[in-house]
């Protein structure tokens, strides 16, 4: 990974206390995507991970995994497919649920947007808990995808998120 890269990045990763609930510190992204070189030198991150693996689709968790997750496969050339929460997808889907600090939710992928045996990279930018990351893993292998890595542009190593993903390898560029 180039660094140079990686505190180019960092930079633009805003800190907003207290969101979305007190004592939380939002790790804000939004510095990133609106300044095209930072996009740009984001975006890169991912594609050094990605080059060189067979990969056949990118997967990417709704709704900021779908930023990176989409340009990556338009550089790869390869298909994208968005996983996203319960209820927004028109097709036949299967979901996964997951654990959220009060109660549950659900993701859903289409039932045909993998084909059995498709090397599957997961996108998305922030790795926290790993209960989303989690179910969208679960949804993938579901399906009959294999899921070779899942790449994270920030991660919050303090959540253990990565452990939820297991065996998977997980790589993520920003870690807090």
């Amino acid at each position: 990974m180039a660094p140079d890269n990686i505190g180019k990045v960092r930079s633009g990763v805003r800190d907003v206390p207290d969101f979305p609930k007190k004592g939380i510190v939002f790790k804000d992204i939004t510095p990133i995507l609106k300044d095209g070189e930072l996009f740009r030198a984001s975006v890169d991150l991912f594609l050094e991970q990605c080059r060189g693996k067979m990969i056949d689709k990118i997967v990417g968790i709704d709704a900021r995994g779908f930023l990176f997750g989409s340009v990556v496969a338009y550089e790869l050339s390869v298909g994208f497919v968005p996983l996203r929460k319960k209820g927004r997808l028109p097709y036949k889907t299967e979901s996964a649920k997951y654990s959220l600090e009060y109660g549950e939710a659900e993701m859903e992928l289409h039932v045909d947007a993998i084909t059995r045996g498709e090397r599957i990279v997961l996108i998305d930018d922030l790795l926290a808990t790993g209960g989303t990351s989690a179910s969208a893993a679960t949804l993938i292998k579901k399906v009959g995808g294999d899921l070779v890595t899942a790449i994270f542009l920030i991660e919050l190593e303090f959540l253990h998120g990565r452990e939820k993903l297991a065996p998977t390898p997980v790589i993520s560029f920003l870690k807090y």
